[in-house]
């Protein structure tokens, strides 16, 4: 024990502990909030899923490594280039629409610490449950096809695009009257983001799962498609039987009641109560400890 307390006398002393100023500081509280936001962007986005797939890629060139397999690292070391601009390729609207995020945002709102706010957080309001549930089912009693594309974490920014700019507040008359028969918007998908029909008449990418049942059409695939892709809630009322379906995470479920749709749509909707007043009450308890 004598040994060691007199070794830490005689090392401690030499050890140089970095000089921490205001200026390095503020550097580390830049890159922590910028750090964040890059995680929120990639949350929200179907980067997300891409972003796994390079992860296994270079797990798998880290294996390599590990074992000197020099034929893939020649070539791993060759394609490096061509790999990061088709990295950069691959997240180009994701990367444009993240600056654009970032232009628009408030910095210091941005910061969890100083948002003093108290709110319930949701991706859409019951009222919004509610239009949806009459409309489908209401759509469904006069056998009127729709299908209807409910926007979760990732953004269907792409597939907004593909169709015609709504942005209104959705009600069921609204829906009931965009997939009327030989209206202009009914052929497509409705695509909702929050309390609002953000675009209509939207193409979405066809299910190539060979497990859907033949009878289904190309309105199941498509709902089926884009929940592959994206983790979307769609809602496909059926043309031919009235049946309201749902899919998800590329499963379709048929034949609903009002009861099962609307517990679909309210685990979709997420509600939880966040306090946000983090600085507020750090500074309280902070001065009442002074106290």
């Amino acid at each position: 024990m004598q040994d060691i307390a007199v070794m830490l006398a005689r090392y401690l002393p030499k050890l140089a502990l970095p000089q921490v100023g205001i200026t390095d500081v503020i550097e580390i509280a830049l890159i922590s909030f910028f750090v964040y936001q890059f995680m929120v962007w990639i949350k929200f986005t179907r980067a997300y899923t891409l972003l796994k797939g390079i992860l296994i890629v270079l797990g798998f060139i880290f294996i390599a490594y590990v074992f000197q397999m020099s034929t893939i690292l020649w070539i791993v070391k060759n394609l490096s280039t061509v790999l990061i601009t088709a990295v950069i390729i691959i997240f180009q609207p994701e990367l444009r629409k993240v600056l654009e995020q970032l232009g628009q945002k408030k910095i210091m709102s941005a910061i969890p610490l100083f948002d003093t706010s108290k709110e319930v957080q949701e991706r859409f309001t019951d009222k919004t449950v509610n239009e949806l549930v009459k409309a489908c089912f209401d759509m469904g009693e006069v056998k009127t096809g729709a299908l209807i594309v409910i926007e979760q974490n990732i953004r269907l920014t792409e597939y907004e695009r593909t169709g015609i700019n709504v942005d209104a507040v959705l009600t069921s008359q609204l829906l009931i009257n965009i997939f009327e028969h030989n209206t202009p918007l009914h052929d497509g998908a409705v695509l909702v983001r929050g309390n609002r029909i953000v675009a209509a008449t939207c193409y979405l990418p066809l299910s190539d799962n060979m497990e859907l049942s033949k009878q289904l059409g190309t309105r199941h695939r498509a709902g089926v498609g884009i929940s592959e892709v994206s983790d979307s809630l769609t809602i496909i009322v059926s043309e031919e039987t009235g049946q309201v379906s749902v899919a998800k995470g590329g499963k379709l479920s048929r034949g609903l009641t009002s009861a099962q749709l609307r517990e679909a749509l309210v685990k979709a909707q997420n509600k939880k109560v966040v306090d946000n007043g983090k600085l507020r009450h750090l500074l309280k308890g902070r001065a009442k400890h002074e106290q």
